[in-house]
């Protein structure tokens, strides 16, 4: 099977997500697409303990109303330190999921009000999984470290990004450029991680 033959469908209706997917995996030879364009309504429970579980139940669930299909489908999150790991898988619903980002990114600042430096370390994480028309399965799990600033900052990024802090640099995530984020985000390194694999899959699966 040659890679320009893979339909990919991404088990995401994120669409700020999608233009991160679609930028970090421009250029590959394969059709990338969302749920909503392969015409697939699905509301997935999410009840996995941890973010590979709950990147396979997604693409697991998308695979079986389209089993020719190659499925992608990641759960990514904050990871703050100084609040034992919360908001974590639960990111999306922190505070409930019709609770703005305005709103969470608030609620932690002002639980990290004070600490220095050094207390305020967190991450972004990651998860990517793949289910393969043969039924293989592969999950990838990538971070990208750094720390809760004291203040919401920039414009360029969604979710936590205003917030965040990448490890080497003194601006938040929203700060940074898009090409620049994705060099070096959480999910850059898994998309590129996984689109190596697909690169593998497609040579071993070649007809």
């Amino acid at each position: 099977m040659e890679m320009k033959y893979m339909k990919i469908i991404f088990a995401t209706g994120n669409q700020d997500k999608m233009r991160e997917i679609r930028e970090i995996m421009a250029g590959a030879s394969y059709e990338i697409c969302s749920m909503r364009e392969a015409g697939i309504d699905l509301n997935i429970e999410e009840n996995g303990n941890t973010f590979e579980e709950n990147a396979v139940i997604k693409a697991e669930a998308v695979a079986a109303l389209a089993p020719k299909a190659i499925i992608l489908a990641d759960d990514s999150g904050l990871e703050v330190d100084a609040m034992d790991g919360a908001p974590g898988i639960y990111s999306a619903r922190f505070m409930g999921r019709d609770s703005s980002y305005q709103v969470k990114n608030q609620y932690i600042l002002d639980q990290l009000a004070g600490l220095p430096r050094e207390k305020r370390t967190a991450r972004f994480v990651c998860a990517i999984a793949a289910v393969f028309p043969d039924g293989e399965k592969i999950v990838i799990r990538k971070n990208m470290e750094g720390w809760i600033g004291e203040k919401m900052a920039g414009e360029n990024g969604f979710g936590y990004d205003p917030i965040f802090w990448p490890k080497g640099y003194d601006i938040s995530s929203a700060e940074l450029s898009a090409e620049e984020k994705n060099r070096i985000s959480h999910r850059g390194k898994a998309l590129r991680a996984m689109r190596e694999k697909l690169v593998e899959y497609a040579r071993a699966h070649r007809q």
